[in-house]
């Protein structure tokens, strides 16, 4: 009877869900891990982002005949000079701008009663009113100043994080510099811990992934800088308060495909409410302006053929990885997805291969 694949398969869906309900009950001996993760993703992902995009660098200096330590202390230099020229040039007014916008909340929010008091009485919506349905309008009051309240939560909790980042200062540093020292070494240990007949097929493999994660965060961080320079431009022409923060907080969520440019616009959105209706619709009209030209114009050279994968499986990837890790799920949700997609498309190759050759000769 355990011959029958139905039964064999019974059974390893029986010891598979065994295996998890024991492991639930001995869980306390995998928090500790749980924690060290939880510690080190951040850092981590940090980490790998600034590897993809300085390793080029890298490599076109060693190409030049320098030594690869000095390589990456003369970026790291750079790097320095960069980051302060950011604390000296943009992080005054961007700081200013948040404690004002933070400050400022109260009056924002009265703002916007202000407004919809004012769109209530419009004649364009007294059909809402003459119908008896004025708690139409008391509803859509009340979501968007839950909105402005969940944005601004967001915010101060975004930068409060960026100001007590003692880990990361401490880490991304450290794990970065082996990154780039140990970059031409990574793929031959990797390899060297694959059986001897799978060696071949396990670097294409690895080659395969890594380029993968070159196209998509390269892209993702080119697009996120373009986008938040054409959103600057385009609020501070129009006079929209926080300009530079806005831009930043849209191009972050820029990170995330499809959900990140309705999520990126809410605040911009919310914002310009509070000035007057017609700021709204300059807003829409610049948001969706970038937006346009970065994924229509920008995007698609930056990308190429890198990414591969279906709308809605995208989606469902971000419902998912949002659900269980919030904004950071939501972020390696798809280059996580291409690397698995990736190693499984290639081990089912090798899985067919096989079972073609013990197929008997005609």
């Amino acid at each position: 009877m355990m011959q029958h694949p139905f039964y064999r398969t019974s059974l390893g869906i029986i010891m598979l869900l065994t295996i998890i309900y024991l492991l639930s009950k001995v869980s306390f001996i995998f928090n500790p891990f749980v924690t060290l993760v939880q510690i080190l993703i951040v850092p981590l992902t940090i980490s790998g982002f600034l590897y993809y995009l300085l390793r080029p660098i890298v490599q076109f200096l060693e190409r030049k005949k320098w030594n690869r330590v000095l390589s990456i202390l003369l970026i790291y230099l750079l790097f320095a000079g960069v980051v302060t020229i950011f604390f000296m040039v943009v992080w005054p007014p961007l700081q200013k701008q948040l404690f004002e916008f933070m400050n400022n909340v109260p009056k924002l929010m009265a703002s916007l009663q202000e407004q919809m008091n004012e769109i209530r009485r419009s004649r364009y919506f007294s059909f809402v009113t003459s119908e008896g349905s004025p708690e139409v309008m008391n509803k859509v009051t009340e979501y968007l100043n839950s909105a402005l309240n969940t944005v601004s939560g967001y915010v101060s909790h975004v930068f409060s994080f960026l100001n007590n980042f003692v880990i990361i200062v401490g880490t991304v540093p450290i794990f970065l510099y082996y990154m780039l020292k140990q970059d031409d070494r990574v793929t031959p240990s990797l390899v060297r811990m694959l059986p001897v007949r799978y060696r071949i097929d396990g670097e294409q493999v690895i080659h395969e992934v890594d380029n993968m994660l070159k196209g998509f965060i390269a892209g993702r961080m080119i697009s996120a800088m373009l986008l938040a320079v054409m959103g600057f431009i385009g609020f501070w022409l129009i006079g929209l308060p926080y300009p530079l923060l806005l831009a930043i907080v849209m191009a972050l969520f820029n990170f995330i495909p499809y959900f990140g440019a309705l999520l990126g616009a809410i605040p911009c959105v919310i914002v310009a409410f509070t000035v007057s209706p017609s700021m709204v619709l300059w807003v829409i009209i610049i948001v969706v302006a970038a937006q346009q030209i970065e994924g229509n114009m920008i995007s698609p050279y930056i990308y190429g053929k890198t990414i591969n994968i279906h709308p809605l499986t995208t989606i469902v990837l971000l419902l998912i990885a949002g659900d269980f890790m919030g904004i950071l799920g939501m972020i390696l949700a798809i280059p996580l997805y291409m690397t698995l997609k990736i190693i499984v498309i290639k081990a089912y190759r090798l899985y067919i291969a096989q079972k073609v050759d013990k197929l008997p000769e005609a």
